[in-house]
């Protein structure tokens, strides 16, 4: 699990029948001081409520697709929290 940044969103006119009715988000992974690094990827939203600015915590590999209602997915990294406080 680690922490991201909301920075935009995807839209796309076909999807699988599995990822219907789900929000794709770009996210920008952060390090430990909450600090963009690396390169942002596209994840599958599966709070539902997640937005664009909002820090979340993203899971990749099977953990992401088994966030989803339809466990059988092709999802490879999924918001599967938002962060209210980050303390350090």
């Amino acid at each position: 699990m680690e922490l991201a940044k909301v920075i935009g969103t995807l839209v796309s006119t076909h999807k699988v029948s599995s990822l219907n009715g789900i929000k794709l988000l770009l996210v920008q992974p952060l390090n430990e001081n909450l600090e963009p690094f690396g390169e942002a990827s596209v994840a599958t939203d599966a709070t539902y409520q997640a937005g664009i600015g909002e820090i979340v915590f993203i899971e990749s590999g099977k953990e992401a697709a088994m966030a989803l209602p339809v466990k059988f997915n092709p999802s490879d990294l999924s918001i599967i929290g938002i962060v209210d406080h980050v303390y350090s």
